[in-house]
């Protein structure tokens, strides 16, 4: 079983990666193999950042009511979470969320391409 304190896994460097590259369905796949496994904390982690992946595929596919409540409940994992976990920044991805799910919110479903590219969340690693 893996901690937040753990240094990252491979895996999650793979997911990390994908996330930021906007291969959200890819980062799913990587974050399934992880979140399946785990419990605790952990698996809260990795289910959270594998509903933001999913709804970052679904806001580019044009489904907002997928996108809205994947933003809010993959950040709903994030908050049961600690601060950072490991090694990512687990508050700021939840920050990022909850701004592009107001953004979205605001701009509606016929206006959800126009969302800022500057709001869609990114993982960011915090140094050792």
């Amino acid at each position: 079983m893996r901690h937040c304190d753990d240094s990252p896994p491979a895996e999650l460097l793979r997911a990390y990666g994908e996330f930021n590259r906007g291969d959200w369905f890819e980062c799913h796949e990587t974050l399934e193999e992880l979140w399946v496994g785990e419990e605790g904390e952990v698996r809260d982690f990795y289910q959270g950042v594998l509903q933001l992946a999913v709804a970052l595929h679904h806001w580019r596919e044009g489904n907002f009511g997928g996108a809205v409540r994947l933003l809010q409940g993959g950040a709903g994992y994030l908050r049961r979470v600690a601060s950072a976990c490991q090694r990512m920044d687990v508050d700021g991805l939840v920050a990022a969320a909850d701004r592009m799910r107001e953004a979205l919110t605001v701009l509606g479903p016929e206006r959800m391409a126009e969302l800022d590219p500057a709001l869609i969340p990114r993982m960011r690693i915090i140094p050792a």
